[in-house]
């Protein structure tokens, strides 16, 4: 297992959640712009809606990236699923693909929709043109085992996401734009199971099985 200190792995993560958060902060600093400038009411409208949906998918981020990241994902006990699949769904809203939904579970912890939601991450970046995020979550005798199957046009598993969830390291190191799939890793490992990525024809899929479950 690929090891980097704690350090550098905090300092990856937060620039990792800074840059997730540049584009719909940037919508909002825009529109505030264009409300500032004289134009017609066709331009205001127009700066409104800007920014309305930079403040809607900022909003939805940072409330996802808490969970994922953060400390709410740390909590004991067992998790509102339903509150999580709202979450999620607002994060996935954000980017292009579109999210489905198969759980199947008498419990998930805090800890089970922390991985979760970072498998979401991998499975939304593995879909440059958009497509379908299915997360399918079985509860099995020899643990839960967590499925996103990312589905859509041109799905690609990028070489230094396959080589973190393998559990080595990226031929040109760790940087803030490829920490994230060793975070997943980590979460997997800490609850036990085993996490593995595959690509077939349009399709990606990233598997954690094994899953402790009492997170």
């Amino acid at each position: 297992m690929s090891s980097i200190d704690p350090a550098r792995l905090s300092a990856y993560i937060a620039s990792r959640i800074c840059h997730d958060l540049v584009s719909p902060v940037s919508s909002v600093t825009n529109a505030l712009d264009l409300l500032d400038e004289p134009g017609d009411h066709e331009m205001k409208t127009q700066a409104e809606a800007l920014l309305r949906e930079g403040a809607e998918k900022a909003a939805a981020r940072i409330q996802f990236l808490r969970y994922a990241f953060g400390s709410i994902g740390l909590n004991s006990g067992a998790a509102d699923i339903h509150e999580a699949r709202k979450i999620t769904e607002a994060f996935v809203k954000s980017h292009k693909p579109s999210i489905d939904w198969d759980i199947q579970a008498d419990h998930l912890s805090f800890s089970h929709v922390r991985l979760m939601m970072n498998l979401v991450i991998m499975a939304t970046e593995s879909l440059p043109r958009g497509g379908v995020v299915n997360v399918r979550i079985r509860s099995e005798a020899g643990g839960m085992t967590i499925t996103l199957t990312a589905k859509g046009n041109r799905a690609r598993l990028k070489e230094e996401v396959s080589a973190a969830v393998a559990g080595t390291d990226p031929a040109e190191g760790w940087r803030a734009e490829n920490i994230q799939p060793l975070f997943a890793r980590m979460i997997c490992d800490g609850l036990d199971g085993e996490l593995t990525a595959k690509q077939s024809e349009d399709q990606v899929i990233f598997m954690a099985t094994g899953v402790r479950a009492e997170g």
